[in-house]
């Protein structure tokens, strides 16, 4: 993959894995598309990027929960001349509530970021990148994607769905020069428990690991449609197909499901 010069465009871009992202798609000569809704934050990401790096950077502050806003984000890029080689759908969030006591507006935003706003994006940008042969999307789900969660049923609905859309686009992209993976990471240390009201299981693994699960499979000779970060949650996730369902669905509401 070669990524000096392109440009990736990077949702979620103010934290996270969204600021991680753009940090490795900058040292590898890639310019920068950061989306966010906050322009101080993205600003500040921007200038500690420009330190070391020296890529051409621009900020776009942009609500992505709105069923308008894929569309409006197109444009905005549009208006700048920019092309997009790589995209990164890193927006996101999940709520850690039974759905009964879950508030309807904040899981309409919900769905809406997670997956209608990544879809569009997606189909945005998938076409140009096949006319030129070039190009990598990447989608971020979760291994919360690999079976239901009592207390957090739309965040994992909503990761599964991310999952099997983007592995679908892989079969229709594979005999191309576009690169089209899911990423699952697990519990990571982002601010993503802190905002869904949850805790983790267990220990928050590095950002960097899903870092380097991700462009280890970028850079791979083979593509392949979707990746996990982490040996035990690759080993989970296998066991979700031969357990007993029910087993499975008990055994993770004792760790999300609220009294």
């Amino acid at each position: 993959m070669d990524y000096k010069g392109k440009t990736a465009l990077i949702t979620g871009a103010s934290s996270g894995l969204g600021v991680a992202y753009a940090e490795e798609f900058a040292k590898r000569g890639s310019n920068l598309i950061l989306v966010a809704r906050r322009a101080d934050l993205l600003e500040q990401v921007g200038a500690n990027i420009m330190k070391s790096t020296p890529v051409a950077i621009t900020t776009i502050a942009m609500d992505l929960g709105t069923l308008e806003a894929g569309e409006q984000l197109v444009q905005a890029v549009a208006s700048k001349s920019l092309q997009v080689d790589f995209l990164v759908n890193n927006a996101g969030f999940g709520t850690n509530n039974p759905l009964a006591k879950e508030d309807r507006t904040t899981i309409r935003q919900e769905i809406v970021l997670n997956v209608a706003t990544l879809v569009d994006l997606t189909a945005a940008y998938l076409p140009p990148m096949k006319a030129r042969n070039f190009g990598a999307i990447i989608n971020i789900a979760s291994t919360a994607s690999y079976q239901p969660v009592p207390g957090m049923a739309v965040y994992g609905a909503t990761k599964a769905f991310v999952r099997s859309f983007t592995s679908a686009v892989w079969g229709e992209t594979e005999k191309t020069n576009v690169r089209v993976l899911t990423v699952s990471p697990g519990a990571t240390a982002t601010a993503f428990f802190d905002v869904a009201g949850a805790k983790p299981a267990g220990a928050l693994a590095p950002i960097s690991n899903v870092m380097k699960t991700t462009f280890k499979a970028l850079d791979a000779r083979r593509s392949r449609p979707a990746v996990i970060d982490g040996g035990a949650n690759r080993f989970a996730a296998g066991l979700t197909t031969v357990l007993p369902k029910a087993f499975i669905i008990r055994t993770v509401a004792r760790m999300f499901l609220k009294d």
